[in-house]
């Protein structure tokens, strides 16, 4: 039999607050990232020239896009 278990090994209590607080981690960073890409475009705006000249499969589309500023 193994006697030699503990509570506060990596595969008890602290393990499951390791990998909560990384989880955790992870979540605020993301968000904040997605925030500040979020902040960063919500003034960018653009304008669509020439619609009736926009091909649905064409690669010249991306000139009919243009900013705002």
């Amino acid at each position: 039999m193994n006697e030699n278990r503990s509570v506060f090994a990596l595969d008890g209590i602290t393990g499951m607050l390791i990998a909560t607080v990384l989880l955790l981690s992870i979540l605020a960073v993301l968000t904040v990232w997605g925030l500040s890409v979020q902040n960063a475009n919500m003034s960018n705006f653009y304008q669509i020239k020439d619609e009736q000249s926009i091909r649905m499969i064409s690669t010249e589309n991306a000139k009919h896009i243009v900013d705002v500023k």
